[in-house]
């Protein structure tokens, strides 16, 4: 099985203020820059068969100052369309729907829950077809999460229990046969 390796983009003043993101294209800020240029040292692109990344400047630009530079934009990468959220924090959700999580309610005007799922199992697909030993996906903090959960055959709903850091790592693989988790939020 293809070993595939998760890349969550750098710092954007709205990751750092909590604000949900999606189709708004925003650039890093200089944190995020330098958390990019840090994945210089823990990633190789020569040690990589498929090179993926989100249409989004933020995870393209996370790709380049990574060094990966001949990477192909799939658009199935893009972050959860977070529709009437977007631009909007957790908090401020709750202030009008109490409990509110991504995970467990629905989205008014962004994507539902399947349609996440069936457009990050399209690329979970790609990935294991591919034939390559490793590939990676440059993507997004919800997106690369539901990727995860689709690799895993886990209910979306255990996403919260799968925090992602701007500028992280992670390596899904298999154990034995079994679809695995090799490395989180490295």
């Amino acid at each position: 099985m293809t070993e595939l390796y998760l890349v969550r983009h750098g710092e954007t003043e709205w990751s750092k203020s909590g604000q949900h993101t999606s189709v708004t294209d925003l650039d890093l800020t200089p944190h995020g820059v330098e958390e990019a240029e840090a994945l210089r040292s823990k990633l190789d692109p020569a040690d990589f068969g498929l090179v993926l990344s989100s249409p989004r400047l933020r995870a393209r630009r996370t790709a380049e100052l990574a060094g990966f530079t001949d990477y192909e934009v799939d658009e199935n990468l893009a972050e959860w369309s977070y529709g009437d959220y977007e631009g909007i924090t957790s908090k401020q959700i709750r202030e009008q729907v109490p409990g509110w999580r991504i995970w467990t309610h629905p989205m008014p005007g962004g994507e539902t829950k399947t349609q996440v799922i069936n457009r990050l199992t399209q690329v979970v697909q790609r990935v294991r077809d591919s034939g390559v030993e490793r590939a990676i996906c440059f993507s997004h903090g919800h997106a690369s999460r539901v990727l995860a959960l689709c690799w895993l055959d886990i209910d979306i709903a255990r996403g919260q229990s799968f925090p992602l850091n701007t500028g992280a790592v992670c390596v899904l693989g298999q154990e034995k046969e079994s679809p695995a988790i090799i490395r989180w939020n490295a």
